[in-house]
């Protein structure tokens, strides 16, 4: 190996970046792109009154070096004939954006919580942390977590299917890629959105139906790496396929299974149907997911045309309820108003503002915050004014009640970039940033702790935990949110890691 490629390889190595190789929901990984001058002052003064450091340019110093050993590394490989000087080679590993992963960590944290607290005695839990009547006008901090997430997932894309286009990807395969994701979360979020078979019609423990569920969509999408390499190469390719195989079986074998109230099944195949319900959680993710990252492969980075979507998108939740899309045949499969118009709408809207972290106009904190507060502001100022219209309501995912979701998750992650990217508070960013690395793996596992807990017999001991007091609740709540996290860190940290 000649010198070149040695003091590009020592140079990767120590520069001061996380790598993560595990892609939670979306791919949230991109190579940075060094800004074109380097500004004087990074208009932060002004902005903050005081002036923060040089590490407000972005990227760093030390991520600059990086991307320059990386170049002088393809560069290497290429004269020696080992990889093309374009990225026509292996994909490399996403360097995760830590604001993101934290505000992610915060909203699952969040909503294990709140899911938990939901069973403790409604007379013990006040009206704030529980979700807002489903025909009120108005919401809680409970019915901003599903949005935070929708607007998570619309930040993860432009640094997912942006990495995939830089590498060269074929847009046929990105789309490709995009549906099997899609599909995917279908798949899951039909079977959760099924979880209560009926005893008596299947014959055996919903509790253990739940359970094998839950641990099938695991493995189905599990991928192993177990650190230092103590597995062979080919139990390294072996494993892998025969594990998700198992999975797939076990799921099919489950929806044919599956028998709910007057016998209603998840599948049947004379005639076929399929009973889908409203899609659970996941599967509106799923839908999300499948309209926004459409909507980036169709308009990249211009952002003018990304709000235009996010405007067009809310249109549609109008023509809805106005009953212009009446009889459409899309609307006999998904709800077209609220599901493709305003869910989709919210991970658009994240979208739009992760383009801040990609773009060349954009490579300041100063710069960042300004466009985040007119966002912000923008996004607020509309939820106000379209409150008379139908007001705020998470079920029927108006368009005001999205709208401040957006405006408020929005806010939330400006305070994670500055404590997590650009002035880095540890004790802040690393707890939040470590439970928002495997959140699928967290989301399933807290899905399936109720099932588990009634199977081993412990349901009574863990209710009577969240009472008499709000207090004892809330503890019980917390500490099964800190639980979960921690298992599925540990687990994390093992090498098992879920992709979609």
């Amino acid at each position: 190996m000649n010198p070149e490629m040695e003091l590009a390889k020592a140079a990767i190595a120590s520069a001061p970046l996380r790598v993560c190789s595990d892609l939670v929901l979306v791919d949230t990984g991109v190579s940075p792109r060094p800004p074109k001058r380097k500004r004087k002052g990074n208009g932060v003064r002004g902005f903050l009154g005081i002036e923060l450091s040089r590490k407000l340019v972005w990227p760093t110093r030390a991520a600059t070096d990086t991307v320059r050993a990386m170049s002088a590394f393809d560069a290497a490989e290429s004269a020696k004939g080992l990889a093309p000087a374009d990225s026509s080679g292996p994909t490399p590993k996403p360097v995760r954006i830590r604001s993101i992963d934290a505000l992610r960590g915060l909203v699952m944290f969040t909503m294990i919580f709140v899911n938990d607290l939901a069973g403790a005695d409604a007379r013990i839990v006040p009206w704030w942390m529980r979700h807002f009547k489903s025909d009120g006008n108005g919401m809680t901090f409970v019915d901003l977590v599903f949005p935070a997430f929708l607007f998570i997932v619309g930040m993860s894309i432009p640094f997912g299917l942006g990495s995939r286009l830089r590498q060269g990807d074929s847009l046929a395969s990105i789309v490709g890629h995009v549906l099997v994701r899609t599909v995917s979360l279908l798949a899951i979020g039909i079977l959760m959105v099924n979880e209560a078979p009926n005893a008596a019609a299947m014959g055996w423990s919903p509790a253990l139906w739940s359970v094998l569920m839950y641990s099938s969509a695991i493995l189905v999408f599990s991928s192993f790496s177990p650190p230092g390499g103590t597995t062979s190469d080919g139990i390294r390719r072996v494993l892998p396929t025969l594990v998700r195989v198992i999975g797939v079986a076990s799921l099919i074998g489950l929806a044919f299974a599956f028998r709910g109230e007057g016998g209603r099944r998840i599948i049947t195949l004379v005639p076929f149907s399929l009973y889908t319900s409203w899609y659970g959680i996941l599967g509106l993710i799923g839908w999300a997911y499948l309209v926004a990252a459409t909507v980036f492969l169709a308009f990249r980075e211009d952002r003018a045309a990304l709000l235009g979507c996010t405007v067009l998108l809310l249109c549609l939740y109008v023509a809805d309820r106005t009953g212009l899309l009446d009889g459409f045949w899309l609307s006999h499969y998904v709800g077209i108003g609220s599901t493709l118009g305003s869910l989709a709408s919210i991970a658009v809207a994240g979208v739009l503002l992760a383009l801040v972290l990609v773009t060349p106009e954009t490579t300041t904190f100063g710069s960042r915050a300004r466009f985040t507060l007119w966002f912000i502001a923008g996004f607020g100022a509309a939820a106000w004014l379209l409150h008379g219209l139908y007001g705020i309501n998470k079920n029927s995912a108006t368009p005001s009640w999205c709208l401040w979701a957006c405006a408020i998750t929005a806010t939330l992650w400006l305070g994670f970039h500055l404590f997590c990217d650009v002035c880095p508070v540890g004790w802040v960013a690393k707890p939040l940033v470590l439970a928002g690395s495997n959140v699928l793996l967290a989301y399933l596992l807290s899905e399936m702790l109720p099932s588990l807990i009634t199977l081993l017999g412990f349901a009574g001991a863990y209710d009577r935990m969240a009472g008499p007091a709000l207090v004892n609740a809330v503890v019980r709540s917390a500490g099964c949110a800190l639980v979960v996290l921690i298992v599925a860190g540990l687990i994390n940290r093992a090498g098992l890691r879920l992709r979609l």
